[in-house]
């Protein structure tokens, strides 16, 4: 018997994991920037144009 163990798993695991890590980011930066764009559009829109579709300029924030 060795005292050293020769044999290593394969890291394709930690490549896959790196590839969802940075897949995930991608995700959370697209879906951020949706809701920038979409906050900037309704922040455009006027007090009655807001009522007519239901929100108020405080509903705006909590998106």
């Amino acid at each position: 018997m060795a005292a050293f163990d020769t044999s290593r798993p394969t890291y394709a695991a930690s490549s896959k994991g790196f590839g969802a890590f940075v897949a995930s980011l991608i995700a959370a930066f697209t879906a951020w920037n949706d809701t920038r764009q979409t906050r900037n559009a309704l922040n455009q829109l006027s007090d009655h144009e807001l009522e007519d579709i239901g929100l108020t300029r405080g509903d705006i924030n909590a998106l």
